[in-house]
């Protein structure tokens, strides 16, 4: 159940925040909504006041009416006595009674003497008990006119809210007391369907203002959505797609400019294609041209080379001199064809299952004689467990000697360590030198073709240049990664990671590329080999 709920959560989030209309909706809503709440209890409570007033008033014209037409009754009859003042009275409430209920406002009419005498009712009023003690107190004790709220009985068996008003009757012959109840049901009934009408209207203007606000943020996503799911199509290599143009407001503008722009990006990477295509096409073409005379260099160097000890001092320097530069030249010759063959396509493995132990034994043999002519030496530490893998071994020995080889020469005369490690998310072979290292955002710009951390140092130094960007392209073609670490002082370390057969995928490095941590699952955006160097193509 909780996971349901989860899931159900999570798609509402996802919703919420992927949905610009849904937002706004959902806002207007609840907006007005509020609006719509004050809107109504401020004017419930002003309808409330105003029928209460008008009631009020209305009922204090009566009992100022009732009281004058009693006044007028007492002070008419010429023998005062009890029996007569009886009779009166009750006449006196009957009239009144008759003409309250004519009209329908009057509920009762009390006439009591002054103070606590017996009563005379009229025969549609409820008891004298109706009458508030409070305001039969106030009419006593001060002698002047006075309302508040009672209740009544009902003829239901509950009670109904009423509207009690009282005053001394001004005559001399009598003292007497004239109430009137007035039931306030009539006023609740209108009270309440003001409430239900407020209530529908207020629920009614609420979806509306809703359904106004989808509609009016559908016109305006709508273009925008269109124009999200043309950049996607832009992006993935459709470059002729366009948006289509309605109109002259403010979103058939967006949609010339993003044509206009999606114009020149065409354009612009169409250039840039082609360029890329000639460039590839020019170094390969001039890498093959070039074997043929570099050949023939080659052999009268070799000549020469040969027969140094019977030249002069002079020319036998010279005769190494170019013997070394051509080495040089023609590493340079084959980095610039493997290159151009990963450029167009037509680099393909050759697997093997091998143990990646072996392959990294024979790499560090290799390198100790540079290494030792470097006063240094490299450590290598290798696993228990055999490390079998399908991997192309000529292509990984050469990534591999590259690293070894970089470390060594950038090694500032220390130990380089060499680490093989295999895991549940593929294999890893690390190489840590401890020289200068590398500044901060140089570890994604040492892939880069010709690319070198100190611009300034001398071309006779160092190899080609290419070395990293063709074991990244090896690497690339083995499905794996190639990454580097550096600080300012604490040296280097170049980590290559497998998968153990090519058409897996790798889920995490059994090493870690920073040496102060200890194993780390690799995170997407780690990855450092995935670094773009067509930008530094020759």
């Amino acid at each position: 159940m909780i996971p349901a709920l989860r899931g159900f959560a999570s798609a509402v989030v996802h919703r919420w925040r992927g949905s610009l209309q849904i937002r706004v909706a959902a806002t207007t809503l609840v907006l007005s909504a509020i609006v719509s709440v004050l809107l109504g209890v401020v004017l419930l409570q002003q309808i409330r006041n105003g029928l209460v007033d008008g009631k009020t008033r209305a009922a204090l014209a009566q009992l100022d009416f009732g009281l004058q037409h009693a006044a007028d009754q007492f002070n008419a009859v010429e023998r005062p006595d009890p029996a007569t003042l009886r009779s009166t009275a009750s006449t006196i409430v009957g009239d009144l009674g008759s003409r309250g209920s004519g009209t329908g406002t009057t509920y009762g009419v009390v006439l009591v003497t002054n103070p606590g005498g017996e009563s005379v009712n009229s025969p549609a009023a409820d008891t004298v008990r109706a009458i508030p003690v409070s305001l039969r107190s106030v009419v006593t004790r001060e002698g002047r006119e006075a309302w508040t709220y009672s209740s009544v009985s009902a003829g239901t068996g509950g009670s109904t809210p009423a509207l009690a008003v009282g005053g001394p009757v001004p005559a001399g012959s009598a003292s007497y007391q004239l109430y009137y109840l007035f039931p306030l049901a009539q006023e609740q009934q209108t009270l309440a369907l003001v409430e239900r009408t407020m209530l529908f209207a207020g629920a009614a203007l609420v979806l509306l203002l809703v359904a106004i606000a989808a509609l009016v943020t559908r016109q305006v996503v709508g273009p925008v959505r269109y124009a999200a799911a043309t950049a996607e199509r832009l992006a993935a290599g459709r470059l002729r797609d366009r948006m289509a143009v309605r109109g002259e407001d403010d979103l058939a503008s967006l949609a010339t400019s993003f044509n206009r722009m999606a114009q020149t990006v065409e354009t612009q990477i169409s250039q840039l294609r082609e360029l890329s295509r000639v460039q590839r096409r020019f170094v390969a073409d001039v890498s093959h041209e070039l074997r043929t005379p570099i050949t023939t260099i080659r052999m009268a160097a070799d000549v020469l080379h040969d027969s140094r000890a019977d030249l002069p001092p002079e020319l036998a320097r010279s005769s190494e001199l170019l013997q070394m530069q051509l080495d040089r030249f023609e590493a340079l010759l084959a980095d610039l064809l493997e290159i151009s063959r990963h450029d167009a396509g037509a680099a393909a493995l050759e697997l093997e299952a091998i143990d990646l132990r072996n392959l990294a034994t024979r790499v560090v043999e290799l390198a100790q004689p540079i290494a030792e002519s470097r006063h240094s030496r490299v450590e290598l530490q290798l696993p228990d467990a055999a490390v079998i893998v399908d991997v192309d071994p000529r292509r990984i020995e050469r990534v591999l000697r590259n690293l070894v080889v970089n470390a060594v020469e950038h090694g500032a005369e220390k130990p380089v360590q060499v680490r093989v490690a295999g895991g549940p998310g593929g294999v890893a072979v690390s190489v840590r030198d401890h020289g200068a290292g590398l500044r901060p955002g140089e570890a994604a710009l040492v892939f880069g073709r010709f690319w070198r951390a100190d611009p300034a140092r001398a071309r006779t130094s160092g190899g080609t240049g290419l070395g990293l960007s063709i074991a990244l392209e090896d690497t690339r073609l083995h499905g794996g990664w190639l990454q580097a670490w550096g600080e300012p002082g604490a040296g280097c370390v170049f980590r290559l990671t497998l998968p153990w057969r090519v058409d897996e995928e790798i889920t995490e490095s059994p090493l870690p590329l920073d040496p102060t941590e200890r194993i780390t699952a690799e995170p997407a955006e780690a990855l450092g080999a995935e670094v773009t160097t067509e930008s530094a193509d020759v």
